[in-house]
Parts: C-alpha cells; structure tokens; sequence
C-alpha cells in the first residue's frame, strides 16, 4: 500500500542527499572535459544502482551479519557529516574523479559523462547509504516511488545545468545548498533517536 507521507519525506531526504543542484559546478566541470553530458544515461544508470541496492541492499547486510536498524544508525552518522558538508561549506569526503583512463583524451567521452555523475554525483555513498537506511522506517514501494520522483530533477537540472546557474548565481546556490544541509542534519538526528532505541531495547 502506496504511503503518501512516507514518499514525501522520502523524497525529501533523498533529494538533499542527491543535492543535484549542489552539484552544478561538478556536473559542469563534466561537462568542460568530456565536451557533452548524457542526461537520461546518467539517470537510467544512478536509478538502475539506486533499485539494486534498494532491493538487494538488506540481502547483503544479512550476509555480513548486519541488521537494518544498525545499518540506519551508522547511516545516520554519514547523513550528519553531509548535513555538515552543506552547512559549512567543508569538504568531508572526497571522491577521485580523476582515475587514470578518464581524463585521458583517448578515453570515451561517453564514459566520462556518465560515470561521474551517475556515480558518485547522484547514486554516490551518501544516497546508498540513505536508501539503505530508510528501509527501517519505510516501506520499500513507498521508497521507490521516492526514487523515481528524484529521477526528475534531477534530469531537469542536467539538462539545464547552465540556465539554472545563471538564474540562482553564485550567492543562490550556496544559499539553497546550506537550507538543504540544516533539513538532513534534522533528518539524520531524528533518523538516530529512532533507530539507537530499538538497538537499546533489543540487548
């Protein structure tokens, strides 16, 4: 059964861990070395490894001897440190987009404009992490309509990365950034108390 409520605050949650509008200035960075972005292959990648891990995720924690609830936990942990990322205009984790092979001039340009963006930009470690750890509180169609939902815009802001950048400027997408990081430090706090209890409860 379809939660109206849960896919709004999921959506919410995925859609400040994304911060695809954050990631304008990566996703023109892409776009300067590999000459051209594909959109809807960027999508249909980071949607493709968003589902798996959604529906696969738990089945390979129960085999590392992991429960959800714990997994939610030290999700919450990661979800914080973003939070704090956004706020305070910091840089916690670093990613090498710059692997041999994919600045290389003989490297597919297709390649490069997918991969960076599909992973770590949209289904990067934070986004895992939160779908994975929003299977403790939500149902997974609920999540999965979040997902998909998130899928749109992100597609408008690849395609229309320049236009938003000059209409926010530079002030306006710090502005909306920092707004979103205060929403996921609210999020991961609430997202610990809930799950630390039960962990609490359970020894």
């Amino acid at each position: 059964m379809f939660d109206i409520k849960q896919i709004g605050k999921a959506f919410l949650i995925l859609f400040a861990v994304i911060d695809i509008v954050g990631g304008i200035p990566l996703i023109l960075q892409v776009r300067e070395k590999a000459g051209k972005i594909y959109p809807a292959r960027a999508v249909l990648v980071s949607l493709g490894i968003m589902i798996t891990f959604l529906y696969l995720g738990e089945t390979i924690l129960n085999i590392l001897g992991i429960d959800v609830r714990s997994f939610a936990v030290a999700g919450a942990f990661v979800l914080f440190f973003i939070a704090l990322e956004m706020i305070l205009g910091v840089r916690l984790f670093k990613e090498d987009l710059s692997a041999p092979g994919l600045t290389d001039a003989s490297s597919d340009n297709k390649v490069y404009s997918v991969v960076p963006l599909a992973f770590p930009v949209i289904a990067g470690a934070g986004t895992i992490t939160s779908i994975l750890s929003l299977r403790a509180e939500f149902e997974s169609q609920n999540i999965l309509v979040a997902i998909i939902l998130n899928m749109i815009p992100v597609l408008l802001v690849l395609l229309l990365t320049g236009r938003i950048e000059r209409m926010l400027g530079r002030v306006g997408l710090i502005v909306l950034r920092k707004a979103f990081g205060i929403i996921l430090l609210a999020i991961s706090i609430k997202l610990f108390a809930s799950n630390i209890t039960y962990l609490f409860q359970t020894i």
